[in-house]
């Protein structure tokens, strides 16, 4: 079983947004040492308890301070910006940090419905375009994009393109991403229902793209975990995640033993693990003692064939 870190830069305690940055960098330098295989940060617009508005200088950031762990965004939000802006800018950390850039995207829109309207003035009409949109992001990673029958491409064209991955909560997502061929992300901890149907949608209808030949699937789950079960209790009832749903929450033995379990209901390997606690050593020693159940362990749950 293979962990990342959906990191949201939270703002905790009243600190100023640049220890909350710093933060960040830590937990992604931490993340990379216990053997984590990705570290994403987010995208939100005039949120107070946010410090991340623009993903790809965060991790421009973070990979100048780290050295092997993957970094992507969860996500960048399509329907506000031109497919070639968000190509180009990845394709640059792509060619700073080569073999490591995971291109995650999302539709919703990060803020609310007056910060969406001060960044895009047609939300609502790229949301319905979305297909278009990642058509067109596609055609770009793969250098294949043209206008008016004209080549362009998103320089500079780094070694390996940035990973594409469509983030979701639904069957429609799902979808969407089977039909362009990109890895799919389940929301577990922002969707009010099971991935189930979802995730059986997308195995069944990938489509086989140039950059990705077999469907990928991450599960992204809250995560409160503690020394005790007493402790993990306290913690949650201190500040719950922002989460649709119940994190898990418990020792690292119960932790392990319910990503297991989900891992077998899900068939899937990865998960992508948000910690929400008020307090930044707590949130860093959550993941420490998973990293040491699962990673450190090498807890196998399932027969790969």
């Amino acid at each position: 079983m293979q962990l990342s870190i959906l990191d949201l830069s939270p703002i905790y305690e009243e600190v100023s947004p640049l220890v909350a940055l710093q933060q960040s960098v830590k937990l992604a330098q931490t993340a990379e040492s216990l053997g984590y295989s990705r570290f994403w940060v987010s995208e939100h617009h005039d949120m107070p308890q946010f410090a991340s508005s623009c993903p790809e200088v965060l991790l421009a950031h973070i990979g100048a301070q780290t050295t092997r762990i993957r970094l992507g965004s969860g996500a960048v939000l399509l329907p506000n910006y031109k497919p070639y802006k968000v190509a180009e800018a990845f394709s640059l950390l792509a060619t700073l940090h080569p073999g490591r850039i995971d291109l995650g995207i999302g539709r919703a829109p990060g803020g609310s419905a007056h910060a969406s309207m001060a960044l895009c003035d047609r939300f609502l009409e790229q949301v319905r375009r979305m297909p278009e949109l990642l058509r067109d992001l596609s055609a770009l990673l793969e250098n294949e994009f043209t206008i008016e029958g004209q080549p362009v491409f998103a320089r500079p064209i780094p070694p390996d393109p940035p990973a594409l991955w469509l983030l979701g909560t639904n069957k429609k997502s799902a979808e969407l991403a089977a039909m362009f061929g990109t890895g799919y992300v389940f929301g577990h901890f922002m969707s009010e229902h099971d991935g189930d149907e979802a995730l059986a949608l997308y195995r069944h209808a990938f489509q086989p793209a140039r950059m990705r030949q077999e469907p990928a699937i991450i599960v992204a789950v809250s995560v409160i975990c503690a020394d005790s079960m007493e402790e993990a209790q306290a913690l949650a009832e201190r500040g719950r995640a922002r989460s649709f749903r119940e994190p898990v929450i418990g020792d690292p033995d119960h932790v392990s033993t319910v990503l297991k379990k989900m891992a077998k209901k899900y068939q899937a390997f990865e998960f992508m693990i948000l910690t929400d606690i008020p307090d930044y050593q707590k949130r860093t020693r959550s993941y420490e003692l998973l990293a040491q159940s699962v990673i450190a362990s090498g807890a196998n749950v399932m027969d790969r064939t």
